[in-house]
Parts: C-alpha cells; structure tokens; sequence
C-alpha cells in the first residue's frame, strides 16, 4: 500500500475542506461552523496522539477533544504540520518495519497495540470519516462541499491516468 499517496490525498481532502468551512457564514450558522471546528480539532488530537506514540514519546492530550475549541487558523495550521509530519514519516520508514507493533495506553487508560500501517490506515480511515461529518455541517449550512475522494485526488495528482 503506498501510505504517502494516501497521506497527500488526505492533506489535499483537509485542505479543501478547509476552505470550504471558511465559507460558513458564522452569524447565520454558528453551530455548523463550530461543529466543523469541533471535528477539525478531534482529528487533530487523534493524530497528533498517534504521532507521540510512533515517537515514543509522551501523549500531548489527556481526552480526545477539548473544552475551547482553538480558533479555525490554529486548527489549519495543526493539520497542515500534521501531514508534513506524517508525509515525511511514511517517506523515510523502510517497509519491513511497517508490521513493527506498537503497544500503547488509549485516553480511557486502556492498553492496546496497533502495527504501523495499521495506525497508518486508522489516521486516513478516522479523517475520512470526520470530513464526512463536516460535509452535513456545510450541507446544513448552504455551502457547496468540494469532492474529496480518493479518485477526484489521484486524477488530480495523476491526470494521465484520467482518459477521455
């Protein structure tokens, strides 16, 4: 499976969502925006959770989510580095350590452990799914979702693959 192609598509989904949020109107529909913030900033924490633990290091979130949601612009600019990160990671790993398991503790103190790539596959799996999520919240909010799948991307990235 080639991880950096899915983490390109996942940063260039995220990005158009992003700008798709930008255009909520915040007085008229202030719930959907926040919503979508709130999803941002769950995804977010979720990677940067994962991040620390294929760094080994210490977690950065003690819950999934927070009390104040950060403003959209930190949101953004979380994500972005996030893809940087994760686009980099999955350039430089060799692929037999791809099935290296990781044991860890969850938010709720329980224990488990996941393989690389399958923590590869749980960061664009729980992506994809929250930009749905934010997808009901622009469709609320009267804002034209943008394609995000998998295909528009690879004929955007690959357009010689694209014929007719």
């Amino acid at each position: 499976m080639n991880f950096e192609k899915l983490f390109l598509y996942k940063q260039w989904s995220d990005q158009r969502l992003f700008k798709a949020v930008d255009q909520i109107n915040q007085v008229q529909y202030l719930e959907d925006y926040n919503f979508a913030k709130q999803q941002f900033n769950h995804m977010i924490i979720v990677e940067e959770l994962f991040r620390s633990r294929l760094e080994n290091k210490k977690a950065l979130h003690t819950q999934t989510n927070t009390e104040f949601l950060p403003s959209l612009d930190e949101l953004k600019h979380r994500i972005a580095e996030s893809h940087l990160w994760f686009i980099e990671f999955v350039q430089n790993i060799p692929s037999n350590q791809l099935a290296e398991i990781i044991h860890f503790q969850f938010i709720d103190k329980k224990t488990g452990s996941l393989s690389i790539e399958e923590i590869f596959f749980h960061i664009i799996n729980h992506g994809t799914y929250h930009r749905g999520n934010i997808a009901h919240a622009l469709h609320h909010a009267q804002v034209v979702h943008p394609a995000d799948t998998y295909t528009v991307f690879i004929h955007q990235y690959e357009p010689e693959r694209r014929v007719g």
